[in-house]
């Protein structure tokens, strides 16, 4: 019974030092899912009035200008934003697994030409991992930033290694995919980083609030391709802060419900550790009654044979 006990005590406190550890991991992800959302919603605007100049720069041309064709010989580069740290539930499963087949299925469905080749960077060792399980070995992987500070030396990073893959594999196309944070959860996501969207661009310009559009006096190869450089970057930096959001929202969904699980077993391991000292207890007492009624049996017959 003691033993028993014993271990009973053991899991108790085993499971008391886990739920300590998945509340200090549950505030910390709540913390982290606020932090980069905020970061992401701070480049909204930014994001919209770098749209907005393209949109101006471009204006003699949008009105009849299609989407750039683009060479489907030519290969696609693939950035997959997932994780670097595990708990966060389905999250680089789910990302993965769109970025390899969800996604392009997809557009084989809506008739669409796929493209011939496809160049997979990976960022995330969990993402890195599944991708690799999946029989592909990515041309590139990276590691998450753990900090809203880190995110911008990172895309930097990733941006050289964009003209890299351009001028190097004569990459016309790059697709980002990664999580969004959603109510109740996260979604997997693809942008078109490559080409620009002329049509993107010329819906942009129909919100434009004035009649009259903005003069500029700066060459127009000049300041396009600093309008260019900003695009790209915000666009990826998004990207990472969203992804990170949606990171920490689903390991915080991942917490709740085992900081739920390991409640109900210690109240379990409890119940059960309350029964086992009860009837450790009751079996004690027993044991002292009937030693009592035996000793008092016993004085009674030497007495009697007195």
């Amino acid at each position: 019974m003691s033993s028993t006990l014993e271990t009973l005590q053991k899991k108790i406190a085993g499971g008391e030092d886990l739920s300590s550890i998945v509340r200090t991991m549950k505030a910390l992800a709540a913390t982290s899912v606020r932090q980069y959302e905020k970061a992401a919603e701070s480049l909204d605007d930014y994001y919209h009035t770098v749209e907005l100049g393209l949109s101006v720069v471009l204006s003699r041309d949008l009105e009849s200008a299609a989407d750039p064709a683009v060479d489907e010989s030519r290969p696609v580069l693939v950035l997959v934003f997932g994780s670097d740290h595990g708990l966060a539930g389905r999250f680089n499963e789910q990302i993965v697994s769109y970025a390899l087949e969800g996604y392009w299925l997809e557009k084989k469905e809506a008739g669409n030409r796929l493209p011939a080749d496809k160049i997979i960077t990976a960022i995330g060792e969990q993402a890195i991992s599944r991708i690799r399980t999946a029989g592909i070995d990515p041309a590139r992987d990276f590691t998450m930033p753990t900090s809203i500070s880190a995110i911008t030396p990172f895309i930097q990073l990733l941006l050289e290694t964009i003209e890299w893959w351009r001028s190097g594999e004569g990459v016309e196309r790059v697709l980002l995919f990664y999580n969004r944070p959603r109510a109740g959860g996260f979604s997997p996501r693809a942008e078109t980083l490559l080409p620009v969207s002329m049509a993107r661009l010329r819906e942009t310009r129909l919100k434009w609030q004035s009649r009259s559009l903005p003069t500029f006096t700066l060459p127009t190869a000049r300041l396009l391709s600093a309008l260019l450089r900003q695009y790209f970057f915000v666009s990826l930096y998004r990207a990472c802060a969203l992804s990170l959001a949606a990171e920490n929202t689903s390991r915080l969904a991942a917490m709740q419900a085992a900081e739920k699980n390991i409640n109900e077993r210690l109240d379990e391991l409890k119940t059960a550790y309350q029964h086992q000292r009860q009837a450790a207890i009751t079996e004690e007492l027993l044991d002292i009654i009937s030693g009592f009624k035996a000793v008092r049996g016993g004085a009674t017959n030497g007495n009697g044979d007195h």
